[in-house]
């Protein structure tokens, strides 16, 4: 696989996602330039301390996103608490302090629906654990648009809510193990 396969990678987590983001950032290589944007569902009303957390974990650099800021590589971009991530046409970043989406702001789907509007094929969507449904819809949409998705083993996941209605949705997103994605991201810098 070219390291030209994919213009960004998305995430989403809900519960039980800061170990399996965690588990992703420390296998990336320095070198990985393909950008990243994370949903990690959080309390609205708490200052986040992931993008500290993620950069002692991570060789890229890790930092929450600002709005009309432009997607660069090397970069991981995570949501703010209580705002959505978007993704615009001119691949720069938005927020938003819409309603929230299956009751979460940051909403998964909102993140992956804008990028695979930005990015169509050149997009990969990695759905990890979570107790809800949010993100399914976005990772049919990649894939509808011509992207890719991933979704981590309902077996191995936190919770498996999450990974099982994606599988629902995108039977024909690959269900790997988390080493496996590690494994997978690794092989896009080669």
């Amino acid at each position: 696989m070219s390291e030209s396969q994919y213009k960004a990678v998305v995430v989403g987590a809900s519960a039980g996602g800061v170990v399996a983001i965690s588990s992703l950032l420390e296998c990336l290589p320095s070198n990985f330039l393909t950008p990243i944007c994370i949903v990690l569902h959080l309390p609205p009303d708490k200052n986040s301390m992931l993008d500290q957390i993620f950069n002692d974990k991570c060789s890229l650099q890790v930092k929450e996103a600002d709005d009309k800021e432009s997607i660069q590589p090397g970069f991981v971009y995570l949501a703010p608490p209580n705002y959505h991530l978007m993704v615009e046409q001119d691949f720069s970043l938005s927020l938003s302090s819409e309603d929230p989406v299956l009751y979460s702001r940051p909403s998964i789907d909102v993140l992956f629906e804008t990028a695979a509007d930005a990015y169509h094929e050149k997009l990969l969507g990695i759905l990890l654990t979570g107790a809800n449904s949010d993100g399914a819809k976005g990772l049919q949409t990649i894939i509808k648009k011509g992207g890719d998705g991933l979704v981590q083993s309902p077996d191995e996941a936190e919770a498996k809510t999450m990974p099982m209605a994606a599988i629902k949705k995108s039977p024909s997103a690959r269900v790997e193990s988390l080493e496996n994605i590690c494994v997978f991201l690794k092989s896009l810098n080669s």
